[in-house]
């Protein structure tokens, strides 16, 4: 790997963490439950990106597949609580 590519892959964890924080703290202050929810999906798909961020930085595949399942749970935890503030429950 070259110098170049290894500092800017930390260089983008670097604000991958920053992003992460962000939304931390909009999860813990949003107003409404729309902005917590939205919170919770920037915090899925920063995770996500981390890990492949991650995977390119130890050429490891484990990574990539923790940043697979990371997309699949997040996708369906946010679409059970989008489903929960439309309908007030999520099981028919």
């Amino acid at each position: 790997m070259t110098p170049i590519l290894f500092w800017t892959l930390k260089f983008a964890l670097f604000l991958l963490a920053v992003a992460m924080l962000c939304a931390v703290t909009r999860l813990l202050i949003g107003p409404t439950a729309q902005d917590r929810v939205l919170a919770l999906d920037c915090l899925y798909i920063n995770g996500m990106l981390m890990m492949l961020v991650l995977g390119i930085i130890y050429a490891s595949n484990v990574y990539f597949e923790a940043a697979m399942l990371i997309a699949l749970f997040g996708f369906v935890g946010s679409t059970a609580m989008a489903k929960f503030l439309l309908r007030g429950e999520v099981i028919e």
